[in-house]
C-alpha cells in the first residue's frame, strides 16, 4: 500500500525516512522537496502527483508528513493513518516539532514498526501501543545523554562498516550480490551539540538507528552498483579417480593504491582427500585435513593485482560412485573503502551554548569494507 515515510522539517531536510518498497528510490524525496515544499506557488492539494508516483501529505507547525506510493491506493485511508500517526507522536512526546522529532527519533521508528507492516497500516491504537511501547517521550531534552560533558579536544569519529555478499558463477556471472552496511558515530563532544553529516546519492538509509550516551549507529542495505573487491577464477580439473588438479587465480579489482588485508581463501576438497601438494607465489598455503579445505592466506594486497595458486589432490579410491558436488570457493578480506560506494560528503558540528565552533572539531573519518558471504562456484 504505502511505499514510503517521509518527515520533513521546513527546510526540506529528511528527518525521519522509511522505504517499504523497491519502486521507491532517493528520486522521490527530492521530487518533494522541489515540487512541494520549495514550490514557487503554494501547493494547495492534499494529493500531489510527481512522474507516476502519488505524495499524499499533511503539516503540522512547520513538519511536513509525506506518505509515497506508486500504487492506486484509498487516499481516505492514507489520509486517516497520517493523522492517527500524529495522534500517536503527539501522546507520545506532546507538540510536533523539528527539535522533538530529532529528540525522539529512535521512539518514532519503534513506533512505525509496530503500526506499519510493509506499508500497510496495524494498529494504531494509543492505549495498546503503550502497553509494548512503554518508553517515555523527550520533550524537552535529549534523554540519551546527560548535560554538563566537557571534553578538552573536541573530536568526532564517524566509521562506515560494510560486509558485501557475493554468489558468483564459475564463469564469472554474479548470481546474488548484496552490501549491508552500518554508519557507526563515536563523540568526545562537550555540551549538547547537533551533528549532521551528509551522503552521496548511491542509497538511501534505513530508518533504523540505535543511539547510547555518545554512539549513534544507522544501518543501510543495497543491491545496485556494488563494486566488487575481488574475483575468483576457478579451474577443476579430475585426472582419472585418484588425482585433482586445481588452479585458482584471486584478481583485486580496486585502486592501486589501496590495500586489502586479511585475505584468506578457502577452497574445499574432497573427503577422501589421502595428500595435497600447494604451490603458491605469494602468501602461506595449507591442506587443513579436518576442514577438508586448502586455506590460503595473504596478509596484504595490492589494488590490480594477481595472485595465483596450484594444488595437486590425491584421492583414495572409494566404491562409492556418486559424483562429489564441489562446495564453492570461499573469501574473506578486509578492505579500506565502501564497496558499495557510499561516500560522506561532509560532517558538520554545531553547539549554540559554548564557545566552539564547527571548525574548532577534530573529524575523523574510516571506511571499512568487509566480506560476509563471499563464495565463487567451483
Amino acid at each position: 500500500m504505502i511505499g514510503g515515510l517521509f518527515i520533513y522539517n521546513h527546510k526540506g531536510e529528511v528527518l525521519i525516512s522509511r522505504v517499504y518498497r523497491d519502486d521507491i528510490g532517493r528520486n522521490a524525496v527530492d521530487a518533494f522537496r522541489v515540487n512541494v515544499i520549495h514550490a514557487r506557488q503554494q501547493v494547495r492539494s492534499p494529493v500531489t502527483n510527481i512522474a507516476r508516483t502519488s505524495f499524499f501529505h499533511i503539516k503540522r507547525s512547520n513538519i511536513w508528513l509525506a506518505a509515497v506510493t506508486k500504487q492506486n491506493v484509498n487516499a481516505a485511508m492514507v489520509f486517516e493513518f497520517l493523522l492517527r500517526m500524529v495522534n500517536v507522536m503527539q501522546s507520545y512526546f506532546g507538540k510536533i516539532s523539528e527539535e522533538n522529532i530529532k529528540n525522539n527519533f529512535v521512539l518514532i521508528y519503534e513506533l512505525l514498526d509496530e503500526i506499519l507492516d510493509f506499508g500497510y497500516p496495524q494498529n494504531t491504537d494509543t492505549g495498546i501501543l503503550k502497553t509494548f511501547i512503554t518508553q517515555q517521550g523527550v520533550k524537552t531534552q535529549i534523554g540519551w545523554r546527560r548535560e554538563g560533558i566537557k571534553y578538552r579536544r573536541n573530536e568526532l569519529f564517524l566509521d562506515v562498516l560494510e560486509s558485501v555478499n557475493l554468489l558468483m558463477s564459475p564463469q564469472g556471472q554474479v548470481l546474488s550480490a548484496h552490501v549491508a552496511g552500518r554508519v557507526v558515530m563515536k563523540s568526545y563532544l562537550s555540551g549538547m551539540p547537533e551533528c549532521k553529516f551528509g551522503i552521496n546519492d548511491k542509497l538511501i538509509m534505513d530508518g533504523k538507528g540505535r543511539t547510547t550516551s555518545d554512539d549513534t549507529t544507522r544501518r543501510y542495505r543495497t543491491t545496485k552498483d556494488i563494486s566488487l573487491p575481488f574475483r575468483v577464477i576457478p579451474l577443476v580439473r579430475e585426472v582419472g579417480r585418484q588425482k585433482m588438479e586445481v588452479k585458482v587465480v584471486v584478481k583485486s579489482n580496486f585502486k592501486p593504491s589501496l590495500l586489502a588485508q586479511k585475505v584468506e581463501v578457502r577452497i574445499p576438497t574432497p573427503l577422501n582427500t589421502s595428500g595435497v601438494q600447494v604451490i603458491c607465489m605469494k602468501g602461506k598455503a595449507k591442506y587443513k585435513a579436518s576442514e577438508n579445505a586448502i586455506v590460503w592466506k595473504i596478509k596484504r594486497m595490492g589494488g590490480m593485482k594477481e595472485c595465483q595458486l596450484s594444488a595437486e589432490i590425491e584421492l583414495l579410491s572409494t566404491s562409492d560412485k556418486k559424483k562429489w558436488t564441489r562446495p564453492p570457493i570461499s573469501m574473506n578480506f578486509e578492505v579500506p573503502f565502501a564497496p558499495s560506494g557510499f561516500k560522506v560528503r561532509y560532517l558538520k558540528v554545531f553547539e549554540s551554548k559554548l564557545n566552539y565552533s564547527d571548525r574548532d572539531v577534530i573529524k575523523w573519518v574510516r571506511y571499512i569494507g568487509k566480506s560476509g558471504l563471499y563464495e565463487t562456484r567451483c
